[in-house]
C-alpha cells in the first residue's frame, strides 16, 4: 500500500506541508505515506481545517450559558428560544473562492453554510451576509474589477439563496482600499428546530453503516481547503479549478430529503461534506466518536470518468452528506433519497480500530489513525509584534486637518459608500419567501423574522467597523461585538449569543498575528461582559495579496429573542410630530470615524471609550420600554454619528426632522461615541418614557419628526435631495461599466 513518493519536496510544496510536518506524519504512520494519505494530512492540517495558527488564541472564548444547547465544535451552534424550539446558526467565509470566481464562490458559500445548519436537523429560515470590497469609485482597472466582483458576488448569493427558498433578510456591505486584493464574503444562516431533535456529526456504533447521500462527486473544488490557506499572488486566478460549483436545485432536494430522514429513527449522525470534502466529514465523525471507519471509495457515486481515490477524498463537490445509519436501515435510507432524485450508497461501516481504512476495488489504499489527524495537527504559537503604525496614528485628531463646514461634511457623508442604501444588492435577494420576515435588509440595523411555532421573533445583525479594528484591534473586536448586540437590542430583542468570522491577513506576519490575538481578546471581553457567548464561528487567514494584508475584520453576528413577534421595534421614523431623544453621552470622539476617513482622508486616532455598564443600560432601557409599548422606533448612533443616523432614518421614512443637540464642538454631530441611540416617542408617552431613565443615564430631548427638511444643528437638506443621495448613489456607481 505505501510507496515512496517521487520528488517528495515538490509534493510537500504542492500540499503546503513542511519538512517537520512530513516527519510528524511518518511518526504517526510508522512509515512513508502514499499520495492519498499525504493529501488527507494536507487537507486536515491546512489552516482552513485545523486552525493551527489561530487555535491558541481561540481558547478562552465564553461559550456557555443556560440557553446554549450546543457551542463550538459541531456543524453549527444551537440556542434555546423557548417553548421547545431552538435556533441553529453559523457564519463562515468564502473569501478566496469569491475573489477567484465571484458567482460560484459566493453561491457555494451560501450553500455550504445552509448545509451546516440543516445537518443539525434545522430548517434554514434566514440568511445574512457580510461583504467587504475594495475601492469601486475610480475609473481605473482596480475599481472596475471591484465593481465586477460586487455584481458577481451579489448574483451568486441571490442565485443560490433564492432557489433554496430561504430569505436573505439583511447583512452589511462596506468598501475600503485594503480589500482591493482580497474581498471578503462571509455568509450567515439560521434555522429552526425542535430543541430535543438536534442531530450531531458522529459515527457511533460498531458495525453501523456509513452512507453517502446527495449529488455525485466530481473533481471540482480539488484542493480548495489548501488553496484557502495561502496568500494570493498575481497568478492566483489560475486557481479557478479549485473553486467549487454549486447547484441550488440539488441542495433544495437534499434539504427536503434530510429533513424527511430526520423524522425517522435511522440516523446515528450526519455531517456535511464541506471543506476537504469526504476527508473532513469522515475524520470528524469518527474523531468525535472515538471510532474507526472503513470506506470503499469505488462505491462513491461519481460523475466523471477516471477518478482515483485521491480525487474522491479531496473533492469539494457540493450538495453532499455523509450519514451514519443504524445497521439494517440502509435500504430505507436509500428509498428516501431516491424519492428525491438523489444518489445514496452504502460506502462503509464504523469500526473499533480507531483507523480510517480506505479501499479501492478491494485493495487497501490508505490506513490512517483518526485521532492524530485531528488531535495532533500542528498548533503554532506564531511570533507576534505590535504594528509600528499604531504609535504613529494614535494621537492624530481631526484638528490636525483643515476645517470643513458641517454642511459640506454632511453633503459628502450622505453620499459615502458606507452610508448609502445598498438596495441594488439586497433587492436581488428574495427577502420575503417563507412569509416570516418582519424587518429586512434596507430597514437599518437588525433584521427580524417571526417564529410561527412559538409566536416569538428572532433578531439578527452582522457588524464590524474595520477602521476601529485597524487603529485598535482589541477595542475593535469588542466594538464589533457591542454594536452587533446593540443593533439586536434596538429591535426590542434580547441578545443571546454570537457567531463570528475572523478575517485576517497572513499569520506568518508577526504584526498580523498580534492583531488577531488582540481582536480575540476584545471579543472574549465583550462576550463575557454582555453575556453573549460564542457558539461557533470560522477563521479565515491569508487574506493577503502580494504581501498586502486586509485590515483586521472580525465580523460578528448576534442573535436575540423578542418574546412577542407583534412588538418588533423599527429603525425608521413612524409618524410626524413624535419626539426624538438621544440616549447616551456624546463626546468629541473621532478615532477611526467615518468623518476622519471621508473628510480628513485618513484612518487614525484613538478608539472611542467603551463602557459595558452604559451599553447594557441602553439595551435594558430600549428592551423594557418597548415591552411597555412606549417607543415608536430606535436606532443606534454609530458610523457617521448622530447626524448620519438621523439622515438614514429620514431617508428611509420619507420624513424630515428638526433637531438641536448639545455639542462641545460643532463637528460633534458626526462624533462616534459609543452606547448611544436615537429614540422616537409619541408625545403622550414622553412622560412615561422619561420616568424610566436612570439618573446616571444621559438623555436629551433633541427635536421632533416631520416636515420636508432634515435639520440637525447647523446643517440642513431637503428630503428630496437626501433621498436621491441615499437611494441612487450606489446604483450609479456600481452600474458605471454596464
Amino acid at each position: 500500500m505505501s510507496q515512496q513518493l517521487p520528488d517528495i519536496d515538490t509534493q510537500l510544496a504542492n500540499h503546503k506541508l513542511s519538512q517537520d510536518d512530513y516527519k510528524h506524519i511518518k511518526e504517526i504512520l510508522g512509515r512513508e505515506p502514499n499520495l492519498v494519505e499525504l493529501g488527507i494530512f494536507s487537507a486536515m492540517w491546512s489552516e482552513h481545517c485545523s486552525y493551527k495558527s489561530s487555535k491558541v488564541h481561540l481558547k478562552g472564548f465564553p461559550t456557555e450559558a443556560p440557553w446554549v444547547i450546543q457551542g463550538p465544535g459541531e456543524n453549527a451552534g444551537v440556542i434555546d428560544i423557548g417553548d421547545g424550539y431552538a435556533a441553529v446558526f453559523k457564519m463562515e467565509s468564502h473569501n478566496h473562492p469569491s475573489f477567484i470566481e465571484p458567482y460560484q464562490g459566493a453561491a457555494t458559500g451560501v450553500g455550504g453554510i445552509m448545509r451546516d445548519v440543516f445537518t443539525m436537523g434545522a430548517r434554514p429560515v434566514a440568511s445574512l451576509n457580510a461583504l467587504r470590497f475594495g475601492n469601486v469609485l475610480n475609473d481605473d482597472k482596480t475599481s472596475a474589477h471591484q465593481r465586477y466582483l460586487v455584481r458577481g458576488v451579489t448574483e451568486g448569493i441571490g442565485g443560490y439563496g433564492n432557489c433554496m427558498g430561504v430569505p436573505t433578510i439583511g447583512g452589511e456591505v462596506s468598501f475600503d482600499e485594503c480589500y482591493n486584493g482580497n474581498i471578503l464574503v462571509n455568509a450567515f444562516n439560521l434555522g429552526i428546530a425542535k430543541s430535543d431533535e438536534i442531530f450531531y456529526g458522529r459515527a457511533d456504533g460498531i458495525g453501523n453503516s456509513v452512507m453517502y447521500v446527495g449529488a455525485k462527486t466530481g473533481r471540482d473544488g480539488l484542493g480548495g481547503a489548501v488553496m484557502s490557506s495561502d496568500s494570493f499572488t498575481e497568478e492566483s486566478k489560475s486557481l479557478r479549478p479549485t473553486v467549487q460549483v454549486g447547484d441550488p436545485f440539488t441542495e433544495k432536494l437534499l434539504l427536503e430529503a434530510c429533513l424527511e430522514l430526520f423524522k425517522t429513527d435511522y440516523v446515528v449522525g450526519i455531517q456535511d461534506m464541506g471543506a476537504a470534502g469526504l476527508t473532513s466529514s469522515s475524520f470528524e465523525m469518527a474523531g468525535r466518536s472515538g471510532s474507526g471507519m472503513i470506506m470503499h471509495l469505488d462505491k462513491v457515486p461519481a460523475r466523471e470518468e477516471g477518478m482515483v481515490p485521491y480525487d474522491f477524498m479531496l473533492s469539494e463537490s457540493q450538495e453532499r452528506m455523509l450519514v451514519c445509519v443504524k445497521k439494517g436501515s440502509e435500504q430505507k435510507v436509500i428509498d428516501i433519497f431516491e424519492k428525491w432524485d438523489l444518489d445514496a450508497a452504502t460506502i462503509g461501516e464504523v469500526t473499533d480500530t480507531g483507523n480510517m481504512e480506505l479501499f479501492w476495488h478491494g485493495e487497501k489504499v490508505a490506513d490512517v489513525p483518526v485521532d492524530p489527524v485531528s488531535e495532533e495537527a500542528p498548533e503554532l504559537n506564531r511570533p507576534m509584534s505590535k504594528p509600528a503604525y499604531l504609535d504613529e496614528i494614535k494621537d492624530v485628531t481631526i484638528d490636525d486637518f483643515d476645517k470643513v463646514s458641517n454642511q459640506d461634511a454632511f453633503e459628502k457623508l450622505t453620499k459615502s459608500m458606507e452610508v448609502v442604501d445598498k438596495s441594488w444588492i439586497y433587492e436581488q435577494y428574495d427577502s420575503m419567501v417563507q412569509t416570516n420576515t418582519v424587518k429586512k435588509g434596507g430597514m437599518l440595523d437588525a433584521s427580524v423574522i417571526r417564529v410561527k411555532e412559538n409566536g416569538k421573533a428572532l433578531a439578527m445583525s452582522s457588524d464590524c467597523n474595520v477602521r476601529y479594528c485597524f487603529i485598535d484591534p482589541k477595542g475593535g473586536g469588542a466594538a464589533a461585538t457591542i454594536e452587533a448586540g446593540r443593533n439586536v437590542a434596538m429591535s426590542g430583542a434580547r441578545p443571546l449569543a454570537i457567531t463570528d468570522c475572523l478575517n485576517f491577513g497572513n499569520p506568518e506576519n508577526p504584526e498580523v498575528m498580534w492583531q488577531f490575538g488582540q481582536a480575540c481578546e476584545g471579543i472574549k471581553e465583550a462576550c463575557a461582559e454582555l453575556n453573549t457567548p460564542v457558539i461557533g464561528g470560522n477563521v479565515s487567514l491569508y487574506n493577503e495579496t502580494n504581501g498586502v494584508s486586509v485590515f483586521p475584520t472580525p465580523s460578528i453576528a448576534t442573535v436575540g429573542v423578542n418574546d412577542d413577534e407583534n412588538n418588533v421595534l423599527m429603525s425608521s421614523f413612524q409618524d410626524e410630530g413624535n419626539a426624538l431623544y438621544l440616549v447616551g453621552k456624546s463626546k468629541s470622539e473621532f478615532g477611526g470615524s467615518l468623518y476622519m476617513k471621508e473628510i480628513c482622508g485618513t484612518v487614525a486616532g484613538t478608539l472611542p471609550e467603551i463602557d459595558y455598564e452604559k451599553e447594557l443600560a441602553l439595551w435594558e432601557l430600549v428592551i423594557d420600554a418597548n415591552k411597555k409599548h412606549l417607543l415608536e422606533c430606535a436606532k443606534d448612533a454609530s458610523s457617521g454619528g448622530v447626524a448620519i443616523a438621523l439622515a438614514k432614518m429620514c431617508a428611509t421614512s420619507g420624513m424630515g426632522c428638526d433637531v438641536e443637540m448639545s455639542v462641545e464642538d460643532e463637528r460633534d454631530i458626526f462624533a462616534e461615541s459609543m452606547s448611544r441611540a436615537i429614540i422616537e416617542v409619541k408625545p403622550e408617552n414622553c412622560e412615561a418614557f422619561e420616568a424610566m431613565l436612570d439618573e446616571a443615564m444621559a438623555c436629551e430631548k433633541i427635536g421632533t419628526v416631520g416636515g420636508n427638511t432634515v435639520r440637525i444643528n447647523d446643517v440642513s437638506m431637503s428630503i428630496d435631495e437626501l433621498k436621491d443621495n441615499y437611494f441612487n448613489t450606489f446604483k450609479r456607481v456600481i452600474e458605471r461599466d454596464l
